[in-house]
């Protein structure tokens, strides 16, 4: 998987960089289906060491995906912060109630990223459990 960088400013590029990351997720059938070997293949094949290093992959994306949408999602509480406090100190400008809205509807649009993404690695570990069990029991794996 390619390093992607995350920016926060535009949540539609956003959005396109959570998609980049999650092609691992996407394509964990065909993954499966080309690391785990038919039984012709076995022989030349070590199942348990491709579905580690699968299980690996899988979630050091989990892993930096959750980071990045975590560190959007605190920078947008505190821009939301900031801003609630300059309104409740008597700023009552339209520019500013605008940009507060505007910073609001992205902090729920982030929180409710985290919440896809819970759902997306759920999938993707069950996925891979189904088929990779016999092989290889990561730790601390819950399906």
């Amino acid at each position: 998987m390619a390093a992607v960088s995350v920016e926060c400013g535009d949540f539609l590029e956003f959005q396109d960089s959570l998609q980049k990351m999650r092609q691992i997720d996407d394509k964990i059938i065909y993954m499966l289906n080309t690391t785990i070997p038919t039984e012709s293949f076995k022989s030349q094949i070590d199942p348990t060491v491709t579905c580690k290093d699968l299980f690996e992959q899988i979630q050091s994306g989990h892993r930096k995906r959750e980071l990045a949408i975590t560190r959007c999602l605190n920078g947008t509480k505190e821009r939301v912060k900031h801003l609630r406090n300059q309104r409740d100190n008597g700023n009552e400008s339209p520019q500013l109630l605008k940009t507060l809205r505007k910073e609001q509807s992205t902090l729920r649009l982030l929180q409710s990223e985290l919440n896809v993404e819970e759902v997306v690695k759920k999938r993707t570990i069950q996925v891979y459990y189904e088929r990779c069990r016999s092989f290889y029991k990561p730790p601390n794996i819950t399906t």
